[in-house]
This record gives structure tokens, C-alpha cells and sequence, in this order.
């Protein structure tokens, strides 16, 4: 018999998993004003993105291919921009653990929601075919958990809270015909994508001999010709790890996690040793850094939802009624085998036309009435999957059924009775849309949002960025190549931009016949969603972006006046901003017969820039 004692605990939403998609998950049920309890099982939160694994947060942008300032703008905003804009601003350095620090704080910062790390949910309790509990172990503290929820969200990436409550899932590739992709393999079997461990190097000032484990792999220049290495060049070069270094698809990826782990430190350390001690390959002052003793795993269990995501709806851009998440990442299958199979390629990446929807039914059980799911374990094809499984894509999902999660519980709904109803999902998509989501087609329609019934001014403005810009309803451009299809994407550089020939302050006014009553502001900045940005420690990849400092398109310093009997008040002075989105409550409403946003200086750009303001 345990002396360990059991904690009961309440809450409305439990999550588990820490990864891209369970913070962003977390953060926006409690934010939607859910008691919310965030189980992860490792000792710090960020999943493949964190230091244990060190893997680019990529997305619909696909590293730059998709990416056109004002014409095609498809990096993901809401919860993940925050993190993506905290972590560049604050860590020059490109410190991996200054990534977990970002994601720790948005989470330890939030009301309503309570993190337990190095928790591991191990167990559930059924009643009416429903989960009324989950069971997790702490083994630092010796101490075990039982936790109360209405709704359950599994993040894990594995599915082990699904799992454990008997949800249904698919495990490996499906075949041609189940589904009418013309990408899927024939037949169907159980081989999945593989995982990778990834290393970072430093160049010295002398020779640095690397003496290999005798345990390691030994490769040839023909075991790699596929697989540049050791080259000037994007992902070729020595200080970051390779993503191609993969094995243990054709093993099972959960239960054969410890040997897969094992085999690619052979793997690894075998190419290191190819590179360092085989041939010339200008490594003679390099030596390795870090590398990693945690798997980046791509795939294992996919849970099955009331809708699998599939190969058509991807590339056909297939409107859904209940969308909560865009996509954009190429098809990207590799071989399970890996580096097994030295003769094929290691990847296959066949762009997708265009952006497209991400449904909310492919995020709920179809067996299990209160659990959801986020992230790589979505209900979807092996095909899809393979575009919807990086990380920025699984964050915006996160966000999405967080969002969905609260509003069904605040209105008494199963989560099945909100996907099937189109009239309320759209208030879901107008929630994220406040949020500073984006979805495919989808614009403003806030019936609370007092800008909408605006007159729009501004001090001076561009052709193609007039003041009026700020109440269109979309917060990007993607009307250009590889956007949003032609039918939905709404042409426009939505933003307003003042004269560069007029120098700052420059401001934008938002005028009403009679006085409203006011309390709040929302401002979202230009933060050049058409540029890379995410935490990178390759050198060649990294000067891509603005890292290191805001984006010099957002605004600096601003403040927000109000009209108030004819007299101009200052009711917010803003100092130092370098975030995209910008929400200003008031403590007491005040009545006011116009807005108006005074930007006095940006981060770099000659002129100012705003995509939306919004009055409630």
C-alpha cells in the first residue's frame, strides 16, 4: 500500500500537454475566464520547440516560400505571435531555455489557470461513457492527483489521456482508397513518421578532436548524398543539428521510444563522427555544443473525430463551417525508415494551393462526448497530418479548441453541439478574430465592436493605406500567390499607413454622431507577418529574420485619447511596445464622441502603421 497521499482537485478544463498546442490551449480557455488546471509531464513547457529538443516553430508561412509583405502575410498570430515576439525581443542571445522561460511565464501569469510540471496523467475515470476524472503522478514530490474537469483536452502529442479513457485512434498510414489520396501509399499499414534528435556546435580557435562512442553508427558519403551535410548553406551547416537524422517509423514511436532514443544517439553522434573523422569537411575546429537526449517525435497515435482531416480537404481548400485554425505547410511526408533508406530522399514536401480551414470537429472524439484534443494528434489522415503537424499550425489549433472548449461550457454545450451549430461557431470565429486569429475568409462582424459604425479620419494616410483600412475586418493581406483562395481572400493591404513625408506623431480617429460609452480599446500593430520569425540556433537560417530586437514595422510608443465634451483626454500613454496586439480596459467607462490613436515613434519604420482598432 502507497503512504503517497491523493490531492483532489477542481477545475472546468483540464489540459494535458505542454507543447505548442497545449499552452496556447491552456492560456486561451482561462482567458475566456474557465478554471483551468495545465498538466505536463516533462520539467519544462514548449514540447519539440523547448530545450529539450530545439526544433524551429515553422508554419503556413513555410520557411519564407509563402511569405510577400502586403500580397501573402500567412504567419500565425494570437497566443503563439505573443510568445514568437516575447522570446525575439527579449532573447538576443538565442537561448533555448529563454524559450521555455517565455512560455512559463505567459502560462504562470495567467488568472484561472494552475500548471503542474512533471506531472503525468496515468489514468481516468469513466461514468455514462464520459471522462469525471483524471488521474496523474508527480514522482519529484511523491505525490499523486486526482483532478475533477467537465471538459478534458489531450495536447500530449501521444494521446495518453485518449488513450487511457478507451478514445478512438489510427496508428499509421492509411491506404489509397479509404480516403482518395492520391499521395497515400496502396495499402494501409502502421509505419508512422520517424523522430530526430538534433545537436548544436561552436567553432574554436583550434583543432577540437571528437572521440566517438564505440557504440556509434558509421556512414559513408554514399550513406548521405541524399542528405547534405557539413555545406555553406540553409540547414547544411554545422552548428545546428540535422532534422533529417531520422529513425523509428517502422517501429512503434510510443512503446519504442527508450530504444528509438538509444539508436539515434548512435545515429547522431555516427554522423558527427562521419563529419569530424571522415574526409575533409572544414570540422576540424568544430565541436558539439548540446545534443539532446529526448526524441523530437513527429507522429504516433492520430485520435479519430467527428471529422478526419484528409488529403482533398487540404489541397482543395475545403470551406468548413466550424474552421477555428488555418494551415498552410507543404505535405510533408518522410520515410519511416529514415536514414535506412540512404537511396530516398528524406522528405517529400508537395506545397498545398492555398491556405485552408481547419475544422473544430476534427479536434473531438467521436466515441468520447467531453474529450478534445490540439496539435499533432488531431483527427486526420497520415497524409494531411503531415501538413498540419508543425508547430506554429499546432499552436493556432491549441488556441482554437481552447476558445471552442470555453464557449461550450459557458453556454452549456457538448462540444459536438457547437461544431454542428453554425450559428454559433461563428461567435467562436468572431472570439478568435478579437483574439487575434485568423481565419481563412472569415472578418470582423463584431456586432459589439463600436469601430465597425466609426467615421475614420487620420492626419495623413497612403494610397494604399487609407485610415478607413483599420475597420475592414481582416488583419493581413493574403490575396497574393499561395494566400487564401481567390474567393475568400479580400484583396487590400488592411492597415492604415501614414505619409512617410510627414514625420511622426501621426494619428488615426474614430469619430461617432452622438457619444458611446467606452470600455475598452483594441490595437493591432503591423509586426511583418510576412517575415520569418521563431527561435532558431542555425546560423544560416537566423539572418533571415529580425531577431533580437521589435520589428521595426511595429509601433514603439503610442497613446489613446478620447473626445470627452469636446475636450481631447489622455487615457493611455504607451512606452516600448513590441507586440502585435494591444487591449486597453478602461476602470470606468467614459463616454466619448471619438478615438484617437496618436503614435508617436516605431520600432525603425518612417511612418505608422495599424491593422485594426476596435471600441467596445
Amino acid at each position: 500500500m502507497s503512504k503517497v497521499k491523493e490531492h483532489v482537485l477542481t477545475c472546468d478544463i483540464l489540459v494535458v500537454g505542454g507543447g505548442p498546442a497545449g499552452v496556447p490551449c491552456a492560456i486561451a480557455a482561462a482567458r475566456s475566464g474557465c478554471r483551468v488546471i495545465l498538466c505536463q509531464n516533462r520539467s519544462v513547457l514548449g514540447g519539440n520547440a523547448s530545450s529539450e529538443v530545439r526544433m524551429h516553430i515553422v508554419g503556413a508561412d513555410s520557411n519564407g516560400h509563402r511569405t510577400e509583405e502586403m500580397l501573402t502575410e500567412a504567419r500565425e498570430t494570437g497566443i503563439i505571435e505573443e510568445i514568437r515576439l516575447e522570446t525575439s525581443a527579449r532573447n538576443p542571445q538565442r537561448s533555448a531555455s529563454m524559450l521555455d522561460l517565455v512560455f512559463y511565464e505567459k502560462c504562470r501569469s495567467q488568472e484561472n489557470l494552475d500548471i503542474y510540471l512533471n506531472t503525468t496523467v496515468v489514468g481516468v475515470e469513466m461514468k455514462d461513457g464520459k471522462i469525471v476524472s483524471a488521474f496523474a503522478e508527480r514522482q519529484s514530490t511523491e505525490d499523486v492527483f486526482r483532478i475533477d474537469a467537465k471538459l478534458f483536452i489531450d495536447c500530449t502529442g501521444d494521446g495518453r489521456l485518449g488513450y487511457e479513457a478507451g478514445a478512438n485512434f489510427r496508428h499509421g498510414r492509411e491506404g489509397s482508397e479509404e480516403y482518395g489520396e492520391s499521395f497515400a501509399n496502396e495499402k494501409a499499414d502502421h509505419k508512422t513518421l520517424g523522430s530526430t534528435i538534433l545537436f548544436t556546435a561552436r567553432k574554436y580557435d583550434q583543432p577540437m578532436p571528437f572521440i566517438a562512442p564505440s557504440w556509434v553508427r558509421k556512414f559513408t558519403e554514399e550513406d548521405l548524398v541524399l542528405r547534405p551535410h557539413a555545406e555553406a548553406g540553409l540547414d547544411r551547416g554545422l552548428d545546428y543539428g540535422f532534422w533529417w537524422a531520422e529513425w523509428g517509423g517502422q517501429l512503434d514511436t510510443i512503446k519504442d521510444n527508450e530504444l528509438i532514443r538509444d539508436e539515434l544517439l548512435a545515429i547522431t553522434l555516427g554522423i558527427w563522427d562521419h563529419i569530424k573523422n571522415s574526409g575533409d569537411h572544414g570540422a576540424e575546429n568544430w565541436a558539439l555544443d548540446w545534443f539532446g537526449f529526448l526524441p523530437g517525435k513527429r507522429e504516433s497515435r492520430r485520435f479519430i473525430g467527428l471529422h478526419t482531416l484528409s488529403q482533398e480537404d487540404v489541397l482543395q481548400s475545403r470551406i468548413f463551417d466550424d474552421a477555428i485554425a488555418f494551415g498552410g505547410w507543404p505535405i510533408d511526408t518522410h520515410p519511416p525508415e529514415g536514414v535506412d533508406r540512404p537511396n530516398e530522399k528524406p522528405c517529400n514536401m508537395r506545397p498545398v494551393p492555398y491556405l485552408y480551414d481547419i475544422p473544430l470537429k476534427a479536434f473531438i472524439s467521436n466515441n468520447i462526448p467531453n474529450l478534445m484534443f490540439a496539435g499533432r494528434n488531431m483527427s486526420s489522415t497520415h497524409i494531411a497530418f503531415a501538413s498540419t503537424r508543425v508547430m506554429a499550425t499546432c499552436a493556432v489549433t491549441g488556441q482554437g479548441v481552447g476558445t471552442a472548449a470555453a464557449y461550450a461550457l459557458k453556454h452549456g454545450l457538448r462540444p459536438e453541439e457547437l461544431a454542428t451549430n453554425p450559428t454559433l461557431m461563428k461567435e467562436v470565429q468572431q472570439e478568435l478574430l478579437r483574439n487575434d486569429c485568423y481565419l481563412v475568409g472569415v472578418k470582423n462582424e463584431d456586432n459589439k465592436d463600436l469601430a465597425l459604425r466609426s467615421t475614420v479620419t487620420a492626419s495623413s494616410e497612403q494610397e494604399n493605406g487609407v485610415a478607413k483600412n483599420v475597420i475592414s475586418g481582416q488583419t493581413r493581406s493574403v490575396h497574393g500567390d499561395a494566400g487564401a483562395p481567390p474567393d475568400r481572400n479580400f484583396p487590400g493591404s488592411h492597415r492604415w499607413m501614414s505619409n512617410p513625408n510627414e514625420s511622426l506623431p501621426a494619428s488615426i480617429m474614430l469619430a461617432w454622431e452622438s457619444p458611446i460609452e467606452i470600455s475598452e480599446i483594441q490595437i493591432t500593430f503591423d509586426t511583418a507577418l510576412h517575415r520569418l520569425l521563431t527561435l532558431s540556433h542555425c546560423e544560416a537560417y537566423s539572418p533571415t529574420m529580425i531577431w533580437g530586437r521589435p520589428q521595426p514595422e511595429t509601433v514603439k510608443d503610442y497613446s489613446v485619447e478620447f473626445l470627452v465634451n469636446g475636450v481631447w483626454t489622455e487615457q493611455f500613454k504607451i512606452k516600448g511596445n513590441w507586440l502585435r496586439l494591444r487591449q486597453h480596459k478602461l476602470d470606468k467607462s467614459v463616454n466619448a464622441s471619438a478615438v484617437r490613436v496618436v503614435v508617436q515613434s516605431t520600432n525603425g519604420l518612417d511612418h505608422a502603421r495599424i491593422y485594426e482598432v476596435r471600441v467596445y
